[in-house]
């Protein structure tokens, strides 16, 4: 809003409030939303959105700052480190004399660790203006999406690791899935880092190789921002996976006494015995038969496993805590790992073109834990891994197999979970309906 507002707003904003209450009903109408807290929340954030409004135009502009520094006060250049560029060299390109450089390197000890400056990283350089030669005052280096060092020409020659000012943001999201959940969930403007962890909390739940055209999921997450870039997502607080025309839900819960944080509806956690797959990030190339034309030897032959198709090297995870019972190479199957979780199940990992470190005969291994890594070792025609499971001795579908739950939510903690459940649904309705709220203020506006 431009500043010939300023006097005006003051008289409408009876007026506006008014207007935005009514799209509060609309809103409710539109969204279908019925209960109290829900409608009260939505009237709290439309009076906000207005008040926000005044305080934006009312306010005296600040005078801005980028890494404690008042911009104003300096000319700044923004670059990048390039391949094989040292400190020194960077510092010297920059306008720094050698005596502040080596004084710099000296001062870095115990603070930052010079080897540490990377390629591809950013810089910023702040020059003085209130002299006739500009002089180097400060190098701001990106070092991490959390942290930054600063290094003083100033007054003093210092060196400071310093951490960026990060908000906290909840956000909702609701996509539906045409191609994969990674390239639509970004299409949809949810960050990568949510959608991989809404697929590490399903990781027990859905076979996410498996998942279909028009699938799809809403979710309610915490982000962390730095000027706007999301540097972390802190927790998913509650999603509805949609897949194969089921919902999948989940809920961010803290129960004393355990590590587990996400639980379904009835209150049972998300993570349980078995992963649903030992990889990540790859495709099915060929899945559970006993009639399938072997690709070497083209006869037909049972097929008693899946075989996940993906670049060599890649890690290969055990689906489940248990005993490494077998490693070694065999004609057919190739390097291959074969782990006893239990006095019913079984897994084997084949064609593997190394070990995990520490993977030997009778070594425990736990769920997640890399065993191997994939390769075309036997009898195979490129790299892949093929995973087998056996109950009882008898192979079975690793798409199919069901896995039982961990721990489910104690008693005593059960009523306090149903109440954390509803609230996080009803969040899921108010952010949708706020955010259309917003969009309609500024409209207004």
């Amino acid at each position: 809003m431009n500043k010939k507002s300023k006097g005006i707003f003051p008289m409408m904003s009876g007026v506006l409030i008014g207007v935005v209450l009514t799209l509060v009903v609309v809103a409710a109408v539109y969204f279908g939303i019925r209960n109290i807290n829900v409608m009260s929340k939505l009237e709290q954030a439309a009076k906000a959105e207005i008040e926000d409004r005044k305080e934006e135009v009312v306010e005296e502009e600040a005078t801005p700052k980028m890494y404690g520094l008042e911009v104003n006060d300096y000319d700044i250049v923004d670059g990048k480190v390039k391949d094989g560029e040292v400190f020194s060299v960077l510092m010297s390109k920059l306008g720094a004399g050698n005596s502040d450089i080596n004084e710099l390197v000296s001062k870095s000890k115990g603070v930052f660790d010079m080897r540490r400056l990377k390629a591809g990283y950013e810089y910023h350089a702040f020059y003085t203006r209130d002299e006739e030669s500009p002089r180097l005052a400060y190098m701001v280096y990106d070092e991490s999406a959390v942290s930054y060092v600063r290094f003083s020409l100033a007054d003093t020659l210092k060196v400071e690791v310093f951490e960026h000012e990060l908000t906290t943001t909840t956000r909702y999201a609701n996509v539906v899935i045409n191609n994969s959940l990674w390239v639509d969930a970004i299409a949809a403007g949810v960050p990568a880092l949510a959608a991989a962890k809404i697929a590490d909390i399903y990781a027990w739940t859905i076979d996410f190789f498996g998942v279909q055209k028009g699938d799809s999921f809403e979710a309610v997450y915490t982000q962390l921002e730095n000027n706007g870039k999301v540097v972390a997502v802190e927790n998913v607080l509650y999603c509805d996976f949609k897949h194969a025309g089921r919902s999948n839900y989940c809920y961010y819960f803290e129960e004393k006494g355990t590590s587990n944080t996400y639980w379904n509806e009835k209150g049972e956690s998300m993570r349980k015995a078995f992963l649903k797959a030992p990889l990540s990030f790859t495709r099915i190339s060929s899945g559970f038969s006993y009639n399938r034309r072997h690709p070497v030897t083209r006869k037909v032959r049972p097929h008693t496993g899946i075989d996940y198709a993906a670049p060599t090297g890649t890690p290969v995870m055990s689906i489940g805590d248990g005993t490494v019972v077998f490693v070694g190479r065999k004609t057919n199957e190739g390097n291959m790992v074969k782990i006893k979780h239990n006095s019913t199940y079984q897994t084997a990992y084949l064609h593997l073109s190394r070990f995990g470190k520490g993977i030997k005969t009778g070594a425990r291994v736990s769920q997640g834990q890399v065993i191997g890594y994939v390769g075309s070792t036997g009898r195979s025609t490129g790299p892949h891994l093929d995973f087998r499971i056996w109950k009882n001795g008898t192979p079975i579908n690793p798409l199919t197999m069901s896995s039982p739950p961990a721990t489910p939510i104690s008693k005593e903690h059960m009523d306090a979970f149903r109440a954390n459940m509803d609230k996080l649904a009803n969040a899921a309705l108010t952010i949708q309906a706020t955010d259309w709220l917003s969009g309609n203020v500024d409209a207004l506006l």
